[in-house]
């Protein structure tokens, strides 16, 4: 962006001037954030419209009658001898004229500080806002760097999780690291829970059958990649996933099986 050209436009002095739409002074506000020059010029201008009213003074006839000559309102210079002198002060009314004009002046100059600040704040927090985002995707891609380097590992054993007769088009995945005894359940095949229930995770013996529990996927909806990471010392032959009231439950409730596979599977 050529800052310099941008500038002579004239475009700041009409931001300042309050007369540019909404989306062209959000646009002027992320350019003064981005290029210090911009943001300064800004300043400037608001600085010199300050200065300007401060320094207003009492315009009195005879200077009315100068700044009219400069500007030709008077081609030519007649004398004119007044009937009667006036019982009337113009200068009085002209006073007050420049003093009105002067209020209105700086009450103008302040609400549009006022209006600068409040779209600065509003930028302020969109930019937090994107930060935050940033971030997460940062533990994200963090995690998922996690999963990879698991997957990869010659050790590790995959077990597809099927859906069963409650649900039969869930599915799931289980990736075993027995050597650090930690499974990485991807359940990106079930569906959101219903309020007050999670899903539970067992690790299951098959003769006879023994279910152990290995932990509860909560926070199920905010976790968007839906892979979890849950301890497992157990000599697992299957792994099932359960759906039980929040806070799970001490054995699985067999009619809420939602996926089942089994070790020897993969």
């Amino acid at each position: 962006m050529d800052v310099e050209k941008y500038i002579a436009s004239g475009i700041l002095e009409l931001y300042v001037a309050g007369v540019l739409s909404e989306k062209e002074n959000l646009e002027i506000i992320a350019y003064a954030q981005e290029y210090p020059a911009i943001e300064a010029e800004i300043e400037a201008i608001e600085a010199a419209i300050l200065r300007l009213t401060k320094e207003a003074t009492v315009v009195k006839a005879h200077q009315f009658e100068r700044i009219a000559d400069y500007l030709g309102l008077y081609k030519t210079k007649t004398k004119v001898i007044p009937i009667e002198k006036s019982s009337t002060d113009w200068s009085q009314y002209l006073g007050w004229a420049a003093s009105i004009l002067l209020a209105i002046g700086l009450f103008w100059t302040y609400n549009q500080n006022d209006k600068l600040k409040s779209e600065l704040e509003l930028v302020e927090q969109q930019n937090l806002m994107l930060e935050e985002q940033i971030a997460n995707a940062g533990t994200s891609s963090e995690k998922t760097k996690e999963l990879l380097t698991t997957l990869r590992d010659k050790d590790i054993s995959v077990i597809p999780l099927g859906g069963q007769e409650v649900s039969p088009t869930s599915y799931a995945k289980a990736y075993w690291n027995k050597k650090e005894q930690k499974v990485f359940i991807d359940v990106q095949g079930l569906p959101e829970p219903p309020d007050g229930f999670v899903y539970q995770v067992w690790s299951l013996k098959l003769s006879p059958l023994t279910p152990t529990n290995m932990g509860l996927l909560e926070n199920f909806d905010a976790d968007e990649n839906k892979i979890f990471t849950l301890e497992n010392p157990n000599d697992s032959e299957a792994f099932g996933i359960t759906l039980e009231p929040a806070g799970g439950s001490e054995s699985p409730t067999l009619e809420q099986l939602y996926t089942l596979g089994a070790v020897s599977a993969s």
